[in-house]
């Protein structure tokens, strides 16, 4: 019989098996440093390939030919940057004297301040390194018998014997010149073996990762691997767009300023923008450190210094974000601490790998739940709620930052949307630490003191925009119990004198009713019982009966704010034993009472 779902293999540990992980990275990179490569480039060159398959060209003419004009183009680059480097390199010695000059001048005039420091800082280090002089030994008295033996024959000193190799053949000198090549060509062929191969049987090996995550995880694995596919194509596509009009405006740049070889620096600066942080100092290191040796003086070099620090700062502070900012959702500190992670795992390349790597491991924390903490911490979407950030704040007593994050998260809302949205489930995040015993009588009436003034502070920004208030038209807002259930009728009565309807809020009571005892009740007036479910449920319920008893014709609304679905059966039946119109957020109340505000008569009458 075929199984359909998977078995659950024996969990290890998370930290044991972190730490597994990062050693089978390190131990195996010499394998897993060119596949991983091959991976990046293979989602590189996909897009081409795809289009050339929609083209009616076979899958293997396709690759080949889209590797061949990959190649083709890298070669080029290579052969015209090449040719400008051992120009320069010729050139060197014909710089020599334009060094000197600038080294001296650096040190300053002779007698001068830094000349003197200096000097001092030589001779120190001459008198550091100096040998440790023999001290002469005391010339010893001689004892008879020692006088009358045999002088001691003279130990000549030891003769140095050095070891001449004879002169390599041919064989030797060929291996001694393609040795250090060996390795870096075997890697470059490896991975164009594993990319050829990944871009022909891309389907397959999709295929085959899927089989052996199980059955049952298709739907969830095939989401990972489209939301990673996308996010690093993206990227990379991107990256190399930008970094090729960068390297191309280093280059123009360069030129103008007429320093020799500018396409070499621009390719280098292009080139060396891949690798995060690192990479844009030494492209712009590098020309400089050519300006100083070729230009007299200093204005060339410290115009070359300009040009790539505004056109990084151009690059990378309006262009990268407003590109691809958002699309590999890794945060600043993330990339910057991958970074230093793949590199100290897998050297230079690691660091040009860190990035798309980072994205890969947020895709499967995203989607993986044991993997969760990956997404926490290398995203940059917020992992608290505004709700519950302005919670954390509240019991920290830090009441000037929680008004900051509710000032960030109520950024073009109204007043309205940020009572359902942020204080409502605030001050329900509130309540049930206090039903748990986990908030102290302090932070208790902190929370409460502070809602008050927010409300009172969007009161004062809002001022403005309330209209007249209808005569005749009065909503009288009761708390059913507790402290944040007097809050929640504050925000409703707010909400209602912005839409011009008259509301009063009437005191919280310590017994249900007891604030209603002696008020006196208009034929015209609603009644609106607020409630922060499910802590004042049943408070709701006993006010409900009261006030149905006493004011048998009168409109009741109970306000259970509550989430979606969480009292459901209770609102129907409290609806339904009372005869009230039961609503669940502000704005269903606001709703209610804004598109018919004239009392409901019950049926019957």
């Amino acid at each position: 019989m075929e199984r359909n779902g998977y078995e659950k293999a024996p969990r290890l540990p998370p930290v044991l098996g972190i730490l597994l992980a990062i050693a089978a990275l390190y131990f195996a990179r010499e394998i897993l440093v060119p596949l991983a490569a091959a991976v990046l480039f293979s989602f590189l060159l996909t897009p081409p390939v795809r289009f050339l398959e929609r083209v009616r060209l076979g899958r293997l003419p396709s690759v080949m030919l889209v590797f061949m004009a990959a190649v083709g183009c890298a070669a080029g680059v290579g052969y015209v940057v090449g040719n400008q480097l051992f120009d320069v390199l010729n050139e060197l010695p014909s710089y020599k004297a334009n060094l000197h000059t600038k080294m001296e001048s650096l040190r300053g005039r002779p007698g001068g301040s830094l000349a003197k420091a200096t000097a001092s800082v030589q001779e120190l280090s001459k008198e550091l390194a100096a040998p440790k002089q023999e001290v002469a030994e005391a010339p010893r008295t001689l004892s008879k018998t020692q006088k009358s033996a045999a002088p001691q024959a003279e130990v000549g000193k030891p003769v140095p014997v050095e070891l001449v190799e004879p002169p390599p053949n041919a064989l030797q000198s060929v291996r001694n010149i393609a040795g250090p090549l060996v390795a870096p060509i075997g890697k470059v062929i490896v991975v164009v073996i594993f990319t050829i191969v990944i871009l022909i049987k891309r389907e397959d090996l999709r295929n085959r990762v899927l089989r052996l995550l199980g059955r049952g995880r298709l739907p969830r694995a095939t989401q990972a691997f489209d939301d990673a596919a996308e996010r690093v194509t993206r990227y990379l596509r991107l990256q190399f767009l930008v970094n090729i009009v960068f390297g191309g405006m280093i280059a123009l740049g360069l030129y103008l300023i007429g320093l020799p070889s500018a396409l070499l620096w621009g390719a280098m600066a292009g080139l060396l923008r891949f690798m995060p942080y690192l990479g844009p100092i030494l492209g712009g290191a590098l020309p400089t450190l050519l300006a100083l040796a070729v230009f007299p003086g200093w204005r060339y070099p410290l115009m070359c210094l300009g040009l790539f620090l505004v056109i990084e700062m151009i690059v990378a502070y309006a262009v990268e974000p407003w590109l691809y900012g958002s699309h590999t959702g890794v945060s600043s500190l993330a990339i910057l601490v991958s970074a230093a992670f793949w590199t100290t795992l897998w050297g230079p390349v690691g660091l040009v790998l860190s990035t798309p790597l980072t994205v890969c491991l947020l895709v499967l924390g995203r989607h993986a739940p044991q993997l969760e903490f990956l997404y926490v911490i290398l995203g940059d979407e917020p992992v608290l709620e505004p709700e519950a950030e302005l919670y954390q704040r509240l019991l920290a007593l830090d009441q000037q930052e929680a008004q900051a994050v509710l000032d960030r998260a109520a950024d073009g809302k109204t007043p309205l949307e940020i009572y359902d949205g942020i204080m409502v489930p605030s001050l329900r995040l509130s309540e049930e630490d206090r039903h748990r015993g986990g908030l102290d009588a302090d932070r208790e009436n902190f929370i409460v003191q502070s809602m008050n003034e927010f409300i009172a502070t969007l009161a004062s920004r809002h001022e403005d925009e309330s209209t007249e208030v209808e005569a005749g038209t009065r909503v009288l807002c009761l708390p059913a119990g507790d402290r944040a259930d007097e809050i929640t009728a504050v925000m409703l009565a707010h909400a209602l004198q912005l839409a011009g309807i008259f509301a009063m809020v009437l005191p919280r009571a310590d017994l249900p009713g007891d604030s209603f005892a002696n008020l006196t009740v208009e034929e015209g007036d609603v009644i609106c019982i607020c409630a922060l479910a499910p802590f004042a449920l049943m408070n709701a319920r006993t006010l409900s009966k009261r006030l149905r008893t006493k004011f048998p014709r009168q409109r009741i609304l109970v306000g259970l704010w509550s989430r979606s679905g969480e009292v459901e059966d209770f609102e129907q039946r409290l609806a339904k034993a009372f005869d009230v119109q039961v609503v669940t957020t502000l704005s269903d109340a606001m709703e209610l009472l804004t598109t018919s505000p004239a009392v409901a008569t019950l049926s019957g009458d």
